[in-house]
């Protein structure tokens, strides 16, 4: 089984077909979020705090890190964050950056094994990132395109992330050091986007033998309730072979449906987070009568 380790400097991660599914928080990710990207670009991380204490308590496995703003300075607003979060928490951290300084420098503070976000297939791209992902001993997420653009061909980007792993073991980064996301579409647009993104995943599991990952909420973008649709494809990308997600660990639904999924894959071993999460709690008194029944048991 192929295993991914990630770790900060006191805690190991393990995301694999036989652990239970990561939960990537993405919250700490200022596009779109007009307050938390000006508050940054102002050394001002109080909010990025706050997002990723709410993100762990959620339930989040690990979280990524993105300080992508606008004619900001990003490699020292992004090792700044990543300095911040590992000064109050343990947790391990992706690294999410479309700029080679500001990964490097994200990298060069990281306390641990982290999780570069990202390489795709285009030359250029990977002539610069894989070296610097082998440099620090980091893992790879592999995102399935290239100079074509994204093929809504399923076999088209499998075999760009095939591709990409080749060219990974070429610079002395494992298979297990790549997680693959190989994209997924909004199924509103594309009516078959589900069924195919289903089988590619599948198809990695089981041929590649490579961990993925994905922006789970593409999947239901343009459609209402996207919640409860959200929810239906993780447990099922979970059951196809989908090993984690970047993803909201604040909505309820979603973090269920993965809950789930690990018990359906045997990934909780007797339903003990199911239990410890759903089970309702004890009445008052109760447990005084059943200890009062249990002596009386025992007598007859």
């Amino acid at each position: 089984m192929t295993r991914t380790i990630l770790s900060s400097a006191t805690k190991e991660i393990t995301i694999g077909f036989d652990a239970p599914f990561c939960v990537i928080g993405e919250r700490i990710n200022p596009t779109g979020r007009k307050l938390l990207s000006a508050e940054m670009a102002s050394g001002d991380y109080s909010r990025v705090k706050l997002d990723a204490i709410a993100q762990i308590e959620a339930g989040a496995t690990m979280l990524d890190v993105n300080a992508g703003i606008p004619l900001a300075d990003e490699p020292k607003i992004l090792a700044e964050s990543i300095q911040l979060i590992q000064s109050f928490t343990d947790i391990p951290l992706s690294i999410d950056s479309s700029i080679i300084e500001a990964l490097e420098a994200g990298l060069s503070v990281y306390q641990g094994k982290a999780l570069v976000n990202s390489v795709t297939g285009e030359e250029e791209r990977l002539e610069v990132v894989l070296p610097l992902v082998k440099k620090y001993g980091a893992a790879v997420v592999a995102i399935s395109n290239d100079e074509t653009g994204i093929s809504e061909d399923p076999n088209e980007r499998f075999k760009v992330a095939k591709k990409i792993v080749e060219r990974a073991a070429d610079y002395g980064i494992g298979r297990e050091d790549v997680i693959v996301d190989p994209l997924i579409m909004p199924v509103g647009a594309i009516n078959l986007a589900g069924r195919s993104a289903l089988d590619l995943i599948s198809r990695l599991r089981n041929e590649l033998q490579v961990n993925t990952t994905c922006g789970a909420s593409n999947i239901s973008f343009g459609l209402p309730n996207r919640h409860g649709m959200n929810a239906a494809f993780l447990s099922m990308a979970a059951g196809a072979g989908m090993t984690s997600a970047i993803m909201n660990p604040l909505h309820s639904e979603e973090m269920h449906a993965i809950l789930g999924a690990n018990v359906m894959n045997g990934a909780d071993p007797e339903c003990r987070r199911w239990i410890e999460k759903f089970r309702e709690p004890a009445a008052a008194g109760s447990e005084g009568r059943e200890r009062r029944m249990t002596r009386r048991r025992a007598k007859g």
